[in-house]
């Protein structure tokens, strides 16, 4: 599998008899999605922009959460010093991390976003 096909893919639902990934399923989909950082407990990947200003931020934000909503599957969203944008993402189900949240991570890859120069 590549980035490209994981984004293609469809986020499946999750209840809370799902298990979360194993740490070495972890690792082959974060390979996938390399730009994204597994936080130290090991439970969530995390990814953060500085972009152009306050408003591309808050444009972002709206394309995640159209994303978002036709998956299924929402992520936190921070935007702190009006245009330090950090996204993390886990499955709130099973208190960790699923295969949904690296094909969410590859779909927000996808979007263009104007950066800070």
């Amino acid at each position: 599998m590549n980035p490209i096909e994981l984004s293609t893919r469809r986020c499946k639902p999750c209840t809370g008899q799902t298990p979360p990934l194993t740490p070495a399923e972890i690792r082959v989909f974060q390979a996938l999605v390399p730009e994204w950082s597994l936080t130290d407990d090991g439970k969530r990947i995390v990814r953060s922009w500085r972009v152009k200003n306050f408003l591309v931020g808050l444009d972002f934000f709206r394309r995640i959460a159209e994303l978002a909503e036709n998956e299924d599957h929402h992520p936190d969203l921070h935007l702190v010093n009006y245009r330090e944008v950090t996204v993390e993402l886990w499955t709130h189900a099973v208190g960790g991390l699923t295969e949904n949240d690296f094909i969410m991570a590859a779909k927000i890859d996808t979007l263009e976003v104007e950066l800070k120069r």
